[in-house]
């Protein structure tokens, strides 16, 4: 329980949103003594080293796209191009989500089947790899997803 909580004097108070979970977060690590990294961090992480090969993948396909002679050419791009925004708004999300939990990571090396990062996490410095499998993987599973989101909206706003 927070300080926050059964304080009759906060309600009367103007807060922003992020300093309450900010103050909220700091006191979960003071009560868990917890500064190691979390899952859901490493996942934030996977997801922010993988968004940038997603947006590639994406551009190369989208120049592939515009030099071909395909009668539904506008249509993809259109397409391509709203997941691409997509691709954006996730990667500035998470950049801001993992800076205000201090959590930083840079590219180690590259070996043959795995791409290995250093994270430094509140003070502990941490080594993250991921195959070349496993990033196949959740790219095609990312991919799929932003296409299921596009064509969600598009029914709903078709109907």
């Amino acid at each position: 329980m927070s300080k926050l909580n059964g304080n009759e004097r906060w309600k009367t108070k103007m807060l922003m949103t992020e300093h309450v979970d900010e103050y909220e977060r700091k006191e979960e690590e003071k009560t868990t003594g917890s500064k190691m990294l979390t899952n859901d961090e490493r996942e934030m992480i996977r997801d922010l080293i993988l968004l940038p090969h997603i947006d590639t993948m994406v551009s190369k396909s989208l120049k592939e796209i515009e030099h071909s002679g395909n009668v539904l050419k506008r249509a993809y791009l259109m397409a391509g191009q709203a997941i691409q925004r997509r691709i954006m708004q996730d990667t500035y999300r998470l950049q801001k989500e993992l800076k205000l939990r201090n959590v930083r990571f840079i590219a180690d090396e590259q070996d043959e089947f795995i791409s290995y990062y250093k994270i430094f996490c509140r003070g502990y410095q941490e080594r993250f790899g991921l195959t070349r499998d496993v990033m196949r993987t959740e790219i095609s599973l990312r991919l799929t997803k932003y296409t299921a989101e596009l064509g969600d909206s598009l029914k709903d706003h078709l109907k």
